[in-house]
């Protein structure tokens, strides 16, 4: 016969696992809620649009907007055109990175100041340099070595110039 004292002690293996669903339950809610909440706080949804006025949900945007919305590129080129590549899903992609780049870095505040871009988001605005002015580059646009000059070497502010 088993002593009552015992069976007492020991908590049911059942109402653990209960206890333990019910917890993780309630974490995972919280999580939901709080990336919900920080997602609609962010205007998140904006980010999947091609208005450039979602490139300015953060301030330190601010000045490279004003600066594109009084360039030559305003007419013909949103954010989206220079800055992410065209081809699905390649866009999407660099989407996503850049989006989880950007709020990690925001909320952080771990970024220069003045906001620099980075060399992988530097080579796709190049290749869509490339791709809008093909039909105007000629071979004054080569470098001595036979390889393609930066657009950057003569027209380093374009698109965000002071």
């Amino acid at each position: 016969m088993s002593d009552p004292k015992q069976s007492s002690s020991r908590a049911d293996p059942a109402a653990k696992i209960h206890y333990w669903s019910v917890g993780v339950v309630a974490l995972l809610g919280i999580l939901f809620g709080l990336g919900t909440y920080t997602f609609n706080y962010a205007q998140g949804l904006s980010y999947f649009s091609n208005d450039p006025q979602a490139c300015v949900n953060c301030h330190v945007m601010r000045d490279q907007f004003e600066s594109w919305n009084h360039s030559s590129h305003k007419s013909f080129a949103a954010c989206n055109d220079c800055h992410t590549p065209h081809a699905f899903p390649d866009k999407w992609i660099v989407k996503g990175i850049n989006g989880w780049n950007h709020s990690l870095a925001f909320t952080t505040g771990n970024f220069p100041d003045p906001i620099q871009i980075r060399d992988f988001n530097q080579r796709i605005a190049l290749d869509n340099c490339t791709q809008c002015h093909e039909p105007l580059l000629t071979q004054i646009h080569q470098s001595d070595l036979g390889e393609p000059a930066s657009c950057l070497n003569c027209h380093g502010n374009v698109g965000h110039g002071n």
